[in-house]
């Protein structure tokens, strides 16, 4: 028995359009002893695509943590897996964390193979502000556990991504109106890649009100953004503790206009309120 380890491939795959894969990814489906499939039977379609014949076993949410002792063995013994989920890059918001967490413990090679990912996709092309954001997968499934959760995020700064499924997108864009202000900037982005992708952008009133209208708008998959509180004026005041924290520590080591830059990027803060308080701060 060999005493060289083998490797766990992460290989992000098309979410939609089969063309968006990369040739590294075709190449190490092509060469792993193994390839760990969400969904075999969908997996089959992009294989038989790009002519690749490695052998495929079920890994999901139902088979996760027995299926990983399995996986982990053979990496053990020097096989190459790949993990793969239905579209898109694995463990987000797919299975496959016990698999790399204990990969990692056990000092196994874990190799990420870049790719496809529904969310930067989305927040790329939707038109809201991409510096600073938060994916929190899909949001809960029964209305009033759906506006609780919204309503912690209406104070925060960040562009809020969910995931939303045909059955709940009304419901959840409804909610939506209900607990953000009509003039929130927000998007929509429905079955991206794919023939009838569409993205939608604008305020919160206006883009729930073209998908209430369309009924294609309610069908696919989703991906829902809502933009973040905008700070407006320059006043530090309006600037997190974190943002100021950073500022104080970015003007100890740097002159003051790198401390201001280099704080605009690690904190998404305004630069005019940045930069007005790094000039309280140095007395100038």
């Amino acid at each position: 028995m060999s005493n060289v380890k083998g490797s766990l491939y992460i290989v992000a795959t098309p979410i939609g359009h089969l063309a968006d894969i990369s040739l590294r990814a075709i190449d190490v489906l092509k060469n792993v002893d193994l390839i760990a499939a969400e969904d075999t039977r969908n997996s089959k379609k992009l294989l038989n695509e790009y002519s690749i014949q490695t052998k495929m076993t079920a890994y999901h949410e139902h088979n996760e943590d027995k299926k990983s002792a399995t996986l982990l063995e053979k990496l053990s013994d020097g096989s190459s897996i790949a993990l793969i989920s239905d579209a898109g890059t694995p463990l987000i918001n797919d299975p496959g964390y016990s698999l790399v967490q204990k990969a990692h413990a056990m000092d196994i090679k874990v190799v990420p193979i870049p790719g496809a990912c529904a969310l930067i996709t989305a927040l790329s092309s939707s038109g809201l502000a991409t510096a600073r954001f938060s994916f929190e997968g899909f949001l809960p499934r029964t209305s009033s556990a759906r506006r609780t959760a919204l309503e912690v995020y209406l104070k925060d700064s960040k562009t809020l991504v969910f995931y939303e499924s045909s059955h709940r997108i009304t419901a959840t864009l409804e909610d939506i109106q209900v607990v953000f202000e009509p003039t929130r900037k927000m998007a929509i982005a429905r079955e991206l890649t794919k023939t009838f992708e569409t993205i939608v952008s604008g305020s919160v009133v206006d883009v729930v009100g073209q998908a209430q209208a369309d009924k294609n708008m309610q069908r696919g998959e989703f991906v829902v953004l809502v933009e973040g509180v905008q700070k407006k004026g320059n006043k530090s005041a309006e600037l997190s503790d974190a943002s100021i924290s950073t500022l104080k520590v970015l003007l100890q080591e740097c002159s003051l206009k790198t401390a201001v830059k280099l704080a605009v990027e690690l904190t998404g803060e305004p630069k005019k309120a940045l930069y007005s308080l790094a000039l309280t701060l140095t007395g100038k």
